[in-house]
């Protein structure tokens, strides 16, 4: 069995999952998180177990309560309404999903068309759409380009969904060139950091492995692509979110079994997985080399505030 490096946890979800622990030790109950903090069932309901209440939509929300918006970042339509409901909101959205945000703003006041590459239904490409909606279109991976309008071929952008697979995108950027030669690029690269080099693990692992298992839930999308980066090698993949997910007949006749997670999916999942293996017949686990991570998101400042002030040892820079 061999462990893919990097893996799991990337520093928009430590950042979100902390926000939410320490909201919930400085303020207490009731705390509020509009949708999943993160996209992982393990994560939401072991935040649901200490007394975090999610909701779908803000109208579930009494007035004047506290409230965290997702790493996935919401429309300005859904910062009004907590205004109006006058909700103390904490913002958990990812530094880099902001960052697409902005860019959009920016574009969109520039006067540009913006195609926003991504899945409609993601709730980070919902909050960016709602950014500029006069000015964004969004090209769902499986899209066919030629049928894009746009008003101004002169005067067009593409931005990115940041957790999309890396070779897909290239090749649909490609395929933008050369229906709009003059197409403007983003200043820096919206794929985030750990969804690149989690698919060059799973790059790495597909040259070792015989089946590669990721973990995570199907409703994150940098997980769905780790699968489909090791599918698109060749290599069987499949997506669990624990060991009772894992189907025997995948393993027959696998000697080497490669394993990773996706950046919302926890590590103590990762080590039931190896335990599990380790009982099936796998007892030897290597770890692959990879790109060692240093990033790390400050918190809001009210809330690195409130943190100290309640516990000073859990006070994060």
């Amino acid at each position: 069995m061999i462990l893919a490096f990097p893996r799991g946890f990337c520093a928009g979800v430590v950042r979100a999952i902390d926000i939410v622990n320490l909201a919930l030790e400085a303020y207490g109950q009731p705390l509020y998180v509009r949708r999943e903090i993160v996209h992982n069932k393990f994560v939401v309901n072991s935040l649901h177990e200490k007394g975090v209440i999610f909701v779908n939509e803000l109208d579930e929300v009494p007035a004047e309560s506290r409230v965290i918006f997702s790493a996935h970042g919401v429309s300005p339509e859904v910062w009004d309404e907590a205004a109006a409901r006058r909700l103390k909101v904490i913002d958990a959205t990812c530094p880099l999903v902001t960052k697409v945000h902005n860019e959009a703003v920016k574009y969109a006041g520039l006067g540009y068309a913006i195609v926003l590459i991504g899945h409609s239904d993601h709730d980070e490409v919902i909050g960016t759409l709602g950014e500029a909606p006069a000015n964004i279109t969004v090209l769902n991976p499986e899209d066919d380009i030629e049928k894009l309008k746009i008003a101004d071929p002169a005067r067009i952008v593409y931005l990115t969904q940041t957790t999309l697979s890396i070779n897909d995108t290239r090749r649909i950027v490609e395929k933008l060139r050369r229906r709009f030669p003059n197409i403007k690029a983003p200043n820096a690269e919206d794929i985030c950091y750990a969804t690149q080099n989690r698919q060059a693990a799973v790059l790495e692992l597909t040259k070792k492995a015989e089946l590669i298992l990721v973990v995570g839930s199907a409703n994150s999308s940098n997980s769905s692509r780790l699968v489909e980066v090791a599918q698109s090698a060749g290599v069987p993949a499949h997506l669990i979110d624990g060991i009772e997910d894992i189907q025997l007949r995948w393993l027959r006749d696998v000697e080497t079994i490669g394993l990773t997670a996706g950046a919302s999916a926890p590590e103590e999942l990762v080590k039931r997985v190896v335990f599990y293996l380790n009982r099936l017949g796998y007892p030897h686990v290597e770890s692959d080399s990879g790109i060692v991570e240093h990033v790390q998101f400050s918190l809001p400042p009210e809330l690195a505030e409130a943190a100290a002030a309640h516990h000073p040892d859990h006070a994060l820079e």
